[in-house]
């Protein structure tokens, strides 16, 4: 069985084909999640995109350079005409092919993916493996930092593949809704160590944990894929949302709907970092949705 949407994932050796159309834009969103006294911080991938990163290759910035740094949530998505800013600083146009890729986890990737797609942009591939791929394929790395030369990039946004906490709120009360919560069974449950401030998981929400979805670096299989997304009910549902702790992870289960042909897919953006914060919403603990 192979993807339904191949065209999303590049595999290392592809890549390398690839690398001299003037036109391809390499990007490296790495970002690493650090233990600190309250959960995690995230720390930039750059000075590890300066130690070795693929043949030219730049660095995309998902901490401050492509998120609303307003909300005190982390990541945020900015606003259309800010991301299509950012884009074309970066040297991103409409019609540039873009590979992303991480040397941490894919996630990262996907993230800038899923930010891409938002603001209009059809060509665009995550790097299956990452950077762990690109070297154990044996590809030389680059060191130091390398840009595109600035263009414009004109929005042409799809708002309705983030949605906001009023629109899970409504989700909670339809079945034709399938929100899905991307984080571990522990923390899904409310049994684990880590949590958001509130333990627990919005009411009425299903947990597929995105590590199932993977094979150490690289998306499993697509047979895999349908078999989780079928048991979590993500591919029968009229309408899938995914949620995490930041709208990172959720990203992972979005993009495996997309590789597996399904395309009515949204993540809640500010996920349970927003949905704690307001006391009147609720979460629910233990396994059960």
């Amino acid at each position: 069985m192979t993807y339904a949407k191949p065209e999303l994932l590049v595999e290392a050796n592809g890549l390398a084909a690839m690398l001299e159309d003037p036109d391809l834009r390499i990007m490296d969103a790495t970002v690493f999640l650090l233990p600190a006294e309250n959960g995690y911080r995230a720390e930039s991938g750059r000075e590890k995109y300066r130690e070795g990163h693929i043949p030219g290759a730049a660095f995309m910035d998902l901490i401050r350079g492509f998120s609303d740094t307003s909300t005190g949530l982390g990541f945020s998505l900015p606003t259309p005409q800010v991301l299509a800013e950012a884009l074309g600083t970066a040297g991103i146009g409409n019609n540039n092919p873009v590979v992303l890729y991480s040397s941490g986890h894919t996630m990262w990737a996907t993230r800038a993916f899923w930010l891409l797609r938002y603001a209009g942009h059809d060509r665009v591939a995550v790097l299956n493996g990452g950077l762990a791929a690109w070297r154990d394929a044996g590809h030389t790395l680059r060191s130091g930092d390398e840009t595109y030369a600035s263009t414009d990039f004109v929005p042409r946004p799809r708002p309705e593949i983030f949605v906001d906490a009023t629109a899970v709120q409504n989700a909670m009360n339809d079945e034709r809704i399938c929100t899905v919560n991307a984080l571990s069974p522990e923390v899904y449950a409310g049994t684990g160590d880590h949590h958001y401030g509130r333990r627990g998981h919005i009411p009425g929400s299903r947990n597929l944990f995105y590590d199932r979805l993977m094979d150490g670096h690289r998306f499993r299989s697509a047979e895999a894929l349908r078999d989780a997304l079928q048991e979590t009910g993500m591919l029968d549902a009229e309408q899938v949302i995914t949620y995490c702790g930041g709208g990172i992870s959720a990203t992972i289960d979005a993009f495996a709907c997309l590789l597996t042909g399904k395309n009515s897919v949204a993540v809640y953006d500010g996920s349970m970092s927003e949905w704690v914060r307001d006391e009147s919403l609720p979460l629910r603990t233990g396994e059960t949705p």
